[in-house]
């Protein structure tokens, strides 16, 4: 994995990683992100917060768009699209947030991936260039993530990753409109 250098037309670095490019998102990736997440939505929606109704709306992703880039100028987040097939298709995305500096120099990590790319090793490939990320540019410490019991291919997405199970959270956050419990995970970077 090489961090490539920042480019002009990008808000933010380009990573890449095995058979995968990352960076942030972009206005222009709507109509792609809104067709992936469209036809992967029952795939999807049993792991995550519950969609609000105009979720997959333009409007919804410029704001989606303008958070994003006040987090990561702020630099308490790094939203990143994974693309596969020479950085031409999306795939998914892997979110760092969270980020905490001081004593804690740490952030919290999230993905989701399309269900045609399920099962490909994608969201691993992601996960993985951003920890190195993470780790090598950012500085960071430790990073955290959790995922509900029962999403099995999460899981071993971050245990294939290098991260270990510290856990279990009751209630930990809301998915899919009901309060769930999640294994909690942790890497720490002399770990990995």
């Amino acid at each position: 994995m090489a961090l490539l250098d920042w480019m002009s037309d990008v808000a933010g670095p380009v990573i890449r990683g095995d058979g995968v490019l990352l960076r942030p998102p972009r206005a222009a990736d709507y109509a792609a992100w809104s067709t992936l997440r469209d036809g992967s939505r029952d795939y999807l929606q049993p792991w995550e917060p519950a969609w609000p109704e105009d979720d997959l709306t333009k409007a919804a992703f410029r704001r989606r768009l303008s958070i994003y880039a006040r987090e990561m100028e702020l630099g308490n987040a790094w939203p990143f699209f994974v693309f596969v097939h020479d950085g031409k298709t999306l795939a998914g995305a892997v979110t760092l947030s969270n980020v905490r500096r001081g004593v804690a120099e740490t952030g919290t990590l999230g993905y989701w991936i399309g269900q045609p790319f399920s099962g490909q090793g994608v969201a691993t490939a992601g996960v993985r260039a951003v920890v190195g990320y993470a780790f090598d540019k950012l500085k960071l410490h430790r990073l955290e993530a959790a995922c509900l019991p029962t999403n099995h291919g999460s899981r071993r997405v971050l245990e294939k990753s290098g991260f270990r199970n510290e856990g279990r959270a009751r209630a930990y956050l809301k998915i899919n409109g009901e309060w769930a419990d999640h294994l909690l995970f942790g890497l720490v970077e002399d770990e990995r």
